[in-house]
């Protein structure tokens, strides 16, 4: 007779199925959830923009303790163990530290994000009239579907730089009483041909025209009346002319709050989710942390989504810079072997996103290796494009590591991938600390409509992620 409980038993000891987390959460656990996903919505909310974010991330620091390192090199201040430092990065890269018990040189704890997102930018002389219309001129950033930015209610965030040097930021489109602003679309009974195109020619990049006027100002003797009134409104409301678009940072992006998502509240819909989520969670967690064994380290980058290109993007000096600050604040005798000795022993979590699986589009992902979205973070052992071409592609002994972290604080976690082989693929700044000799893997949080002008993350995953780089900072 079969003991038809023993292939059960053996099932269970030898094979694997990842958990969803819903299932995991007790009652005070499901509050939790909730209430660290308002806390993620009001911070997508202020921070549309990679300079709003890294204002954000030093305000919310500040008010836990950090201070500037800047501050601490001018009043000689020692620091010690426990203390929070923060690095400023031409305010659109952050670097937090809280120091170890263990010296620098032992290596540190760090989950990097990105803070930059898919957007619509104004080329540097953007306003013109056309058909009594006043319009800007744009240069999209990031690997967008142009498609997707058309009929879209879209909000203007920038900062301009006056030829007297005056700063000023300016934000229209977010308030419910400002104007949004639009770019148009053919009306189907005309589109004809256009939706004969293939879908990445039906709409063209110098196509993305903002419309942004059609008083005409008041003045028969003059030409382009409709584009004077703008500049009269502008120059009124901020007291900038038209030169001084030539020195400003002006981006387009989606206008309106992040909402909850589904009949049951249990997910997150908004734009620049990509990367901004893996950025809250992993300075929620560096929050929560005092006095960690390995100093922990939440590094806030900007320009990934271009490559990782600039003077405030992973590839600059910044990080490895503010380390040798660090080094030469806390050792007596500064060495530059120290600080290679630091990056070279630190561990990483390169935090971005992925594609989650999405049953509508299933021929373009292996579903036994996608993540989910409500399964937990995930850990991405690869990324690059066909033949792993341009990835870290994290070696066994580290996976095995950050696998024990996880298990051991009860954090739910995923594998997965971005999509099937040789059907298109992605990178992030994990090749970029690896060349440090660092130990790095891919780890965040899986999305659907990645790229997307509103992009969908689970509550779940991003209560999960957040656990998950706390236990990693603590380790």
């Amino acid at each position: 007779m079969v003991d038809e409980s023993k292939g059960k038993k053996l099932q269970e000891a030898l094979t694997h199925k990842w958990k969803n987390v819903w299932e995991t959460l007790d009652n005070s656990e499901m509050e939790k959830v909730f209430a660290i996903n308002e806390e993620y919505k009001n911070f997508l909310d202020k921070g549309k923009t990679e300079r709003e974010s890294a204002r954000e991330i030093i305000r919310m620091a500040s008010e836990k303790g950090y201070i500037s390192i800047d501050e601490i090199r001018n009043k000689r201040i020692k620091p010690t163990a426990g203390m929070k430092i923060n690095a400023n990065n031409k305010n659109k890269a952050v670097a937090l530290f809280v120091l170890g018990k263990e010296k620098l040189e032992k290596g540190m704890h760090i989950v990097g994000s990105h803070l930059d997102a898919p957007r619509i930018d104004l080329k540097h002389f953007p306003l013109y009239e056309d058909s009594e219309l006043a319009l800007l001129k744009t240069h999209y950033y990031g690997g967008i579907k142009k498609y997707q930015w058309v009929t879209l209610p879209l909000a203007l965030h920038g900062v301009v730089i006056k030829e007297d040097g005056e700063k000023i930021d300016i934000v229209i489109g977010e308030d419910e009483n400002d104007p949004v602003f639009f770019i148009t679309d053919l009306l189907p009974h005309l589109a004809k041909e256009q939706m004969e195109k293939k879908m990445n020619e039906g709409i063209v990049g110098e196509g993305l025209n903002v419309l942004i006027g059609s008083i005409p100002y008041n003045d028969s003797e003059i030409s382009e009346k409709v584009k004077l009134n703008v500049l009269k409104i502008l120059n009124e409301k901020y007291g900038i002319k038209e030169e001084d678009f030539t020195t400003a940072e002006f981006e387009i992006v989606p206008a309106g709050k992040s909402k909850d998502v589904g009949i049951d509240r249990s997910m997150v819909g908004g734009y620049g989710q990509d990367d901004r989520v893996c950025a809250f969670t992993s300075l929620k967690a560096i929050l929560d942390v005092e006095v960690p064994n390995k100093t922990a380290v939440a590094l806030f980058v900007d320009k990934e989504e271009i490559g990782s290109v600039g003077n405030t993007s992973m590839k600059s000096k910044f990080f490895e810079n503010t380390v040798s600050e660090l080094i030469d604040l806390t050792e007596e005798n500064y060495s530059e072997i120290l600080v290679k000795r630091a990056l070279a022993n630190s561990w990483v979590l390169s935090a971005d996103t992925l594609g989650a699986f999405d049953p509508n589009y299933p021929e373009v992902l292996d579903k036994r290796n996608s993540p989910f979205i409500g399964n937990g973070i995930t850990i991405v052992k690869y990324t690059g494009v066909k033949g792993k071409s341009g990835s870290n592609d994290a070696n066994s002994e580290y996976l095995s590591k950050i696998r024990k972290i996880f298990n051991d604080n009860n954090v739910v976690w995923q594998m997965g991938e971005l999509g099937k082989v040789d059907q298109g693929g992605g990178g992030t700044i994990a090749y970029i600390l690896a060349n440090y000799g660092m130990e790095v893997v891919d780890c965040g949080i899986p999305l659907l409509s990645v790229h997307a002008p509103f992009e969908i993350a689970s509550k779940a995953d991003v209560y999960m992620t957040y656990r998950g780089y706390n236990a990693f900072y603590k380790a």
